[in-house]
């Protein structure tokens, strides 16, 4: 077994030592990565440094130039293995977020199906069966009472209705004598009518108006005569 498996196992045998809950090993987990994420930063600055070191060299102080590209080479190692050592934190803390959400969610369900349980217990299907079985026989009393409200009393459907015309016939005659009593007829004029014009004796009212229609004639030809006369000269 390797040194480091050794470690890692006397550093975790301890039985008695009770294991991080959740929240602590994400925190433990975020100070890791805010701690390489620091560690990577100063190692790409430093690489930047020898870089710039090595062009300032150059070939006029060449043993200096390889010496800052050797620790650039260095660093650029370090900052591979960092890169890695993020990524398998990254996914060693989405990983525990996952199961941790997962144990809260399989935790508030087995709160809900205790609840459930604990409701269903009272219950009898027997009882609900009977229960509905009783709402629907008041639902069917209720229908058919209002249905019978809703239907036209029949009291009183006997009558002749020969009867009923012949009362009828009788109380239109009073009334009608009724408004025939209230009619008053005009007076009578108390004056005299007027005189008649006088007609010659022995001449029919035919006869006057035959002669006044032969003397309108005579006095339209007299005029006539005139009107050709007057045109004439």
């Amino acid at each position: 077994m390797s040194k480091l498996g050794k470690f890692f196992k006397g550093g975790g045998s301890s039985k008695s030592r009770a294991a991080p809950s959740p929240q602590e090993a994400l925190a433990r987990l975020r100070e890791t990565e805010e701690m390489l994420g620091k560690k990577q930063e100063y190692l790409e600055n430093r690489i930047q440094r020898e870089i710039a070191l090595a062009k300032k060299h150059g070939t006029q102080n060449k043993p200096a130039a390889l010496q800052a590209l050797k620790r650039k080479k260095r660093f650029e190692k370090q900052l591979t293995q960092i890169d890695g050592t993020l990524s398998t934190i990254e996914f060693q803390r989405e990983a525990l977020e996952n199961a941790h959400t997962n144990t809260e969610v399989l935790r508030n369900m087995g709160f809900a199906a205790k609840a459930m349980k604990s409701v269903h217990e009272n219950m009898d299907l027997n009882k609900i069966d009977d229960l509905m079985q009783e709402i629907t026989e008041q639902q069917d009393i209720a229908q058919e009472i209002s249905e019978a409200f809703s239907q036209r009393l029949g009291f009183g459907d006997d009558f002749d209705e020969d009867e009923l015309m012949a009362e009828l016939e009788e109380l239109e005659q009073e009334e009608l004598n009724k408004k025939m009593t209230n009619i008053r007829l005009p007076n009578v004029p108390s004056s005299s009518l007027p005189a008649q014009p006088e007609r010659k004796p022995g001449m029919s009212f035919t006869a006057h108006r035959t002669r006044a229609a032969s003397s309108r004639r005579a006095e339209e030809d007299d005029d006539d005569m005139k009107q050709l006369a007057a045109w004439a000269t």
